[in-house]
């Protein structure tokens, strides 16, 4: 049986198992949770040593005949676009389901839906036929919805349906783009390389069409300005194992179906180009100040996705090589610091009962270890030299400035906003005489300890060594590139 089938079916056994067991036994529910999400985690980084870096076609593919009469097919793969977000997605949830130790209801539900939302997501990121991508897109409504409402806070059924109506009204124009190209290109075939093929074949008016469609569906998940009411209210009510997946991995889906539609619809994707920045350059001033506003801890975070998510698009939009391969760089490096920032505000929220940074203050004299990795994760959230996102915002900027000049230069402003909220919350914290009710916060215990390393090393390596990663996805990136530069070349 192929890897990517392995690693797609890994956690969808484990939720079985986990529905099959005992209710009441929390401790085995945990354990069989922990190896179910292990056991995708590893295989899925061991393919890192088969994974040929030089070459821009899909990977350990396996196509499977779904339905003929449909023109589908069960068809996974990986290149060196969707790699890096399917590594991000088997660390962050075998992280999401350390950090659930707190769960004590209804563990069994819990645990099978944080499995069964893993496998969505891999999902996506690895599915080569477009309905089937559909499929898996979907499916992560079903667990997010369950999870918000049965573990989230007091307004978590409210949040739910939110978010799945929100998600929802973008999927319909999603799917009827979808159907479209399906009808117009006329291959009777949903295969990813059938409709890339022939979708760019398309008039240009034809391709905006069905590009608008597209940016409506993927633009709620990522999300785009003004599509993001759902993701604040989410965000606080959602427990926090949950929203470190939400924030980490799932607002990426967004941006890598715009990727690939960039690539399906080139004409339009250039049409757009102007409107894309105009979007981009809105999420991340209006992501910031919010998020700079705030003074619960993770609503302020749930409002800094939007403005780095605004960086995303901003690099998708220069589409060039070196703003796409920022775009993609900065999905790792977000996903890697937002996770590392609502884990370690998650963990603090269940000592203390609060996310208002006005109620703490000198935790670094009681909670060292906490100080440290709370200060690294929103050093990484600024984008200092040394962390991912430098990286990752050199990247977009350089790619931005080529393409329209002086206008990135609001990319600095929303670093300044960054770091203005940053070190207010640092200084919140960790400054200043230590409250009473503080005194018995406890500091991070061994387990919580290893999965805030984790993700405090994988932004700062990738900050020190970018070589590997940029190296991963370089010749899928450099092809995508390219394709827009050849047809620059062809207009003038």
């Amino acid at each position: 049986m192929a890897s990517l089938t392995l690693l797609l079916l890994t956690p969808l056994l484990g939720a079985l198992l986990i529905a099959l067991l005992p209710g009441d036994n929390r401790v085995l529910l945990r354990r069989v949770a922990i190896m179910a999400s292990g056991l995708t985690l590893v295989p899925a980084w061991v393919l890192l040593w088969h994974f040929d870096s030089s070459l821009a076609t899909m990977q350990f593919a396996v196509t499977v005949p779904w339905n003929p009469r449909l023109g589908t097919n069960f068809a996974l793969g990986i290149d060196g676009i969707s790699f890096p977000m399917v590594l991000l997605a088997t660390l962050l949830s075998f992280i999401a389901v350390l950090a659930s130790a707190s769960i004590t209801e209804r563990s069994r539900g819990y645990y099978a839906l944080l499995l069964l939302l893993e496998a969505a997501m891999l999902g996506v990121f690895m599915a080569q036929d477009w309905l089937l991508f559909y499929v898996f897109w979907e499916l992560t409504l079903i667990p997010l919805f369950f999870l918000i409402n049965g573990w989230g806070g007091k307004g978590g059924q409210g949040a739910s349906l939110n978010f799945v109506l929100y998600t929802m009204g973008g999927s319909v124009f999603m799917l009827l783009s979808l159907l479209l190209v399906f009808d117009v290109v006329g291959l009777h075939s949903f295969a990813a390389a059938d409709l890339l093929r022939g979708g760019q074949a398309l008039s240009a008016e034809t391709q905006l069409l069905i590009f608008l469609g597209f940016l409506l569906g993927f633009g709620v998940k990522m999300p785009i300005f003004p599509l993001h009411g759902w993701l604040p209210l989410a965000h606080v009510e959602a427990p926090s194992p949950v929203s470190l997946l939400l924030s980490g991995a799932l607002l990426k889906m967004g941006a890598y179906g715009l990727i690939r539609v960039s690539a399906m619809l080139p004409q339009a994707a250039q049409m757009m180009q102007g409107v894309l920045l105009v979007l981009a350059l809105t999420a991340i001033l209006y992501g910031g100040l919010l998020a700079w506003r705030q003074s619960d801890l993770k609503r302020m975070i749930a409002y800094s996705s939007v403005s780095h998510m605004g960086v995303v698009l901003l690099g998708i939009a220069t589409l060039s090589t070196i703003g796409l391969t920022g775009a993609v760089l900065h999905m790792v490096a977000h996903g890697l610091v937002a996770a590392a920032l609502f884990l370690l505000v998650g963990l603090l929220y269940e000592r203390t009962g609060s996310r208002d940074i006005n109620d703490y203050s000198s935790l670094v004299r009681i909670t060292p270890r906490f100080a440290l990795f709370t200060s690294l994760a929103f050093i990484g959230a600024v984008g200092m030299p040394g962390t991912a996102g430098f990286v990752a915002e050199l990247h977009v900027l350089i790619g931005g400035f080529e393409r329209w000049g002086w206008w990135v230069v609001v990319i600095s402003l929303g670093v300044l906003i960054s770091a203005a909220y940053a070190v207010r919350t640092v200084g919140h914290l960790f400054t200043g005489p230590v409250r009473p009710s503080m005194q018995g916060v406890a500091d991070l215990q061994r387990g919580e300890l290893f999965a805030a390393s984790a993700l405090t090393a994988g932004f700062l390596g990738i900050g020190f060594v970018p070589a590997p990663l940029l190296q991963l996805m370089g010749a899928s990136v450099a092809q995508l590139g390219a394709l827009f530069l050849g047809m620059g070349e062809s207009i003038r």
